[in-house]
């Protein structure tokens, strides 16, 4: 790349889209680029120069500030390595137009949608490929994949898209996420982070991409994938000795088989974060794990994680676990067979289908479960609305679904008996006045 002074500043605003002021002023606080000058004392650029400015810029386009972006490029330039011939930093990809200069991205997301409602692997490959080709990797993950999957996901709980489809969506993203990933430049930065979900936890997108983006930002990241055992995620941490360790839970499920998890890291004295779907809009759930919770936007969970690896400090104390709810566990696991078969034989002469009473029944019995481990049936309220949901988008009359939890209230005080009392009186605080017994 040429090195020769020969475009004075009008050249280079021409070319890069900077102001004047903003050029004047990088070189002055990070010291890039590093222009000549003129006998005039007029600062004259390179090619090179060029080429840096353009990847600098590139580098903000993907949702870096300025000051990381240029310690970037020296800890690549460090390692002898030339950041504007890296592929995946390569500003010929990265140098596209932004999410504001149009419509694009959103109607390349719309194709990809398309695309997989028919299962068109091929369309939906083409639609990510051009994306990814116009865009750069994050905007490309911000503003095609998330939301696009989140489109899938509240189509499936309209009963507008089958378990197939969103089966199908879903590998696709993850398929070109693992790509990019592949792809990944080698880490610049000091500091080791895991990735892991808990047991019982399968969707991956959210770490996975969390995973990309992390390292797409320098970082060293080890990622565990989907159910992780708490055994094996013991023996991964003598192994990989984490300055961090980060969590992911999309359900409440999740979130409660999290909480060992999170303990051990605490006796082991490793820092741990954890963000997901299933901490939003739940404070008190936040509260109970101890670490560091994330937010609820992913974007948010990227700065507050390179914020603990720069300066570590120490987690929020927790909330402790009610321990008298968290004791009628065993007694639930044991009546619960009971109970849904009770509801199975209220309801199967109804009008309530078979396969959604099958979804409510499995969907309701584990979140109480998962709300008994958690000390706090109230972080449970959300799900049983989320049953409702499900039953009247399957355009279940609502009398039915009054029917089935006032079933379901009726189920648990006759088979939890006296001591399970709390949880019966739970669920009747969330079913219509007047509707159950």
């Amino acid at each position: 790349m040429d090195d020769t002074p020969a475009y004075n500043l009008k050249a280079v605003v021409r070319e890069t889209g900077l102001k004047p002021d903003t050029l004047r002023a990088w070189e002055r606080r990070y010291g890039l680029p590093t222009p000549n000058r003129s006998n005039g004392g007029h600062r004259l650029y390179s090619d090179r120069d060029i080429h840096v400015l353009k990847w600098l810029v590139a580098r903000q386009q993907a949702g870096m500030s300025i000051s990381r972006a240029v310690e970037l490029w020296q800890r690549l330039s460090e390692l002898g390595q030339d950041p504007t011939r890296m592929p995946e930093y390569s500003p010929s990809i990265s140098m596209a137009p932004s999410l504001s200069t149009g419509h694009q991205l959103e109607d390349l997301r719309a194709a990809w949608l398309e695309a997989c409602s028919v299962f068109d692997e091929p369309g939906a490959e083409a639609a990510l490929t051009q994306a990814l080709a116009l865009y750069p990797v994050e905007s490309v993950c911000f503003g095609l994949l998330i939301p696009a999957l989140a489109e899938v996901g509240d189509r499936w709980y309209r009963s507008e898209t089958s378990p197939q489809q969103e089966h199908f969506a879903s590998a696709l993203a993850e398929r070109r996420v693992e790509a990019l990933l592949a792809a990944a430049p080698a880490p610049v930065r000091q500091g080791r982070l895991l990735v892991a979900c808990p047991p019982g936890e399968q969707h991956t997108f959210v770490p996975l991409l969390l995973t990309l983006l992390l390292r797409r930002r320098g970082w060293s990241v080890t990622y565990l994938g989907a159910d992780v055992p708490l055994v094996q995620f013991e023996q991964a941490l003598e192994s990989i000795r984490p300055q961090l360790c980060v969590m992911s839970a999309q359900t409440l499920h999740a979130a409660a088989q999290m909480f060992p998890m999170a303990e051990l890291l605490q006796a082991l004295g490793l820092p741990v974060a954890f963000g997901g779907f299933a901490f939003r809009g739940r404070p008190a759930l936040q509260q109970i794990l101890p670490g560091h919770f994330l937010g609820d936007q992913l974007e948010v969970a990227l700065d507050r994680i390179e914020s603990l690896l720069t300066s570590p400090r120490s987690a929020p104390a927790s909330r402790p676990i009610a321990v008298e709810i968290s004791a009628l566990l065993p007694g639930f696991r044991q009546r619960r067979p009971s109970i849904d078969a009770q509801l199975r034989r209220e309801f199967a002469p109804t009008a309530l289908p078979q396969e959604q009473l099958d979804t409510a029944l499995a969907y309701l019995g584990q979140s109480i479960a998962d709300g008994l481990i958690l000390g706090d049936l109230t972080l449970v309220t959300p799900e049983v609305a989320w049953v409702d949901g499900l039953l009247a988008h399957a355009r279940i009359p609502a009398q039915q679904l009054t029917s089935f939890l006032t079933a379901y209230h009726r189920a648990l005080a006759e088979n939890l008996g006296p001591q399970g009392r709390p949880v019966a009186d739970w669920l009747a605080g969330l079913i219509p006045s007047g509707s159950h017994e």
